[in-house]
């Protein structure tokens, strides 16, 4: 199963209100498991830095004006998700943003549907408690510590440890045997239980042990 964890950066709250992406990174996950594989992509708003957003991620206007307009990276981007799930934190903000550009850029958008949101995932498991990104590092022990700023490839990198803890855990390696088991492939030795097993020592080899036993001086066998 693949999924792509996700995450934007952008100039504002509200794309209603002219703001535009600026960041996007986003990993592949198949089985739970990170494959390397990543989508990175800073982004020209066309439009000037709010000094609020910039002290969120700290990318600036003179920094993004020589990247690419999000109409110029859309079908890479489209390419890398395909029609995979979307392993977003705070779903809606992310994909309000990116179907506004989508829109913009006169394609498909978004369905909810495709988002696994993984701040209603926190807050049901953990009700009351904290449930932004660094407060779910700090409670399941991921290092967020190269997080000074908001930034789209780190947080999706620690939303991805994030969400396999959600899931139940770490321990995904039994499932992925289970998986392959069930595609007709060699499942690891250990996610497939061994029986107890009892052996019979053959007479003449019993025989020759005790002869060797006999001739030693106090022998531990007789402690």
């Amino acid at each position: 199963m693949r999924e792509i964890v996700m995450d934007t950066e952008t100039t504002g709250l509200d794309p209603g209100a002219g703001h535009r992406i600026v960041e996007i990174g986003a990993i592949e996950l198949v089985h739970h498991v990170p494959t390397g594989r990543h989508y990175h992509q800073y982004i020209n708003p066309e439009r000037t830095m709010p000094d609020d957003a910039f002290r969120v991620h700290g990318l600036g206007s003179d920094f993004l004006k020589d990247f690419p307009v999000f109409a110029a990276v859309v079908d890479d981007f489209l390419a890398f998700i395909a029609d995979s799930p979307l392993v977003i934190h705070n779903a809606s903000f992310d994909l309000n943003f990116l179907n506004a550009e989508l829109k913009q850029a006169r394609r498909p958008l978004l369905p909810n549907a495709r988002a696994i949101d993984t701040l209603p995932m926190a807050q049901r498991k953990f009700p009351g408690a904290p449930a932004n990104l660094d407060a779910l590092c700090r409670r399941f022990n991921v290092d967020g510590s190269a997080r000074k700023l908001h930034g789209a490839l780190l947080d999706s990198e620690l939303l991805a440890e994030v969400y396999l803890h959600l899931k139940g855990g770490r321990q995904v390696d039994l499932g992925l045997a289970v998986q392959t088991a069930s595609r007709g492939g060699p499942a690891p030795v250990a996610a497939v239980p061994r029986p107890h097993r009892r052996f019979t020592v053959p007479p003449a080899e019993l025989e020759a042990h005790q002869a060797f036993i006999a001739g030693l001086k106090d022998p531990v066998w007789h402690r």
